[in-house]
């Protein structure tokens, strides 16, 4: 199968190497044609995957239009705020019956659309089955290296997401299967925000405890904002949910975890930003899910104050004490 990867981060190299190793014909599309140029010379993406080969066998470019030239899959591997820009580039060039797989976790800002929505407004034509979403526990760091990893490929058409699985599944690599796309998007997005949480607690070194309060908590309110929004609560037990949160609140290669850890040290968003070239995606999301929660009247204490700790500079350990004086209730 010929398939393009549009965006050459960590986790589109990773894709793009195991799809080459699967026998696929790879087309690996870089937004800079000096990043380009350097993957095609050394065979590495140093940037993001030091010490990890690149195939021969994989094409690396900085033209989109011939990366996707001929495609059966296209993997969008942009991060979620730039994923828009890159995409409409795209518009009006025959895709045919083309199966376009997000891997990316976010939501849009303004819009609050998911990716597969956000894709489906790109591109009017295209069928929601046409979209797939692959989502789970999986940093780039471990899979390059072919850790034992399981995901899930989620869309409205279960054929789809069989010849994504199909596509994918390695030895190291276990793909399920599901149609609840929008609980795989939910859960994927918004445990980043959730893990911002958690590493604001490592890096204020408030104890396990709270971290595993934190996490108990946060895949409830994931739930509730899913739920409210059509997905299936069962999704939010599996790989996407509890299974991508547990890793991201606890992984040191989580970049939304490690915002979170400096943020706790008492240091300044905006530096910590700066100084690194990765995209922590759950910073941008902790906006959409909040405005999320409050088209739907769903409560959300935890992102709320996360919200509030970004965006309003508010002193973390004052939220915490917010969040436990809270009126007391039910667990359920």
């Amino acid at each position: 199968m010929r398939i393009a990867v549009i965006g050459a981060g960590g986790w589109g190299t990773t894709l793009a190497i195991l799809l080459s190793e699967n026998s696929h014909q790879v087309c690996l599309w870089s937004f800079a044609e000096s990043d380009a140029t350097t993957m095609r010379e050394k065979r590495e993406n140093s940037a993001f995957l030091p010490g990890v080969r690149i195939p021969s066998a994989i094409d690396i470019t900085s033209d989109l239009l011939h990366a996707v030239e001929g495609c059966e899959l296209l993997v969008s591997a942009v991060p979620s705020q730039y994923m828009r820009s890159v995409l409409v580039q795209l518009q009006g060039h025959p895709l045919g019956d083309v199966t376009i797989v997000n891997v990316s976790k976010g939501i849009e800002n303004g819009t609050l659309m998911t990716m597969s929505e956000m894709i489906l407004d790109v591109f009017p034509g295209l069928s929601a089955g046409n979209v797939v979403t692959l989502s789970g526990p999986s940093h780039a760091e471990e899979v390059s290296r072919k850790i034992p990893t399981l995901v899930v490929a989620a869309s409205s058409s279960l054929e789809r997401a069989k010849l994504v699985q199909s596509a994918f599944m390695v030895p190291y690599f276990r793909v399920y299967e599901s149609n609840d796309i929008r609980g795989v998007e939910m859960g994927g997005s918004l445990k980043n925000v959730i893990a911002i949480a958690a590493g604001i607690i490592d890096g204020a070194n408030l104890g396990d405890n709270t971290k595993a309060a934190l996490m108990t908590r946060g895949i409830a309110e994931i739930a509730r904002i899913g739920v409210a929004l059509g997905a299936h609560v069962r999704t939010f037990s599996g790989l996407s949910g509890i299974g991508d949160l547990m890793v991201t609140c606890m992984s040191r290669h989580s970049r939304n975890r490690h915002v979170g850890v400096e943020i706790g040290k008492g240091r300044k968003l905006s530096e910590i930003l700066a100084e690194t070239k990765m995209v922590a995606e759950g910073v941008a999301t902790a906006n959409s899910a909040y405005e999320l929660a409050r088209r739907t009247g769903v409560e959300v204490p935890i992102i709320s104050e996360v919200q509030k700790i970004l965006f309003e500079e508010k002193d973390p350990l004052k939220a915490c004490y917010d969040l436990m004086t809270r009126d007391p209730k039910g667990e359920a």
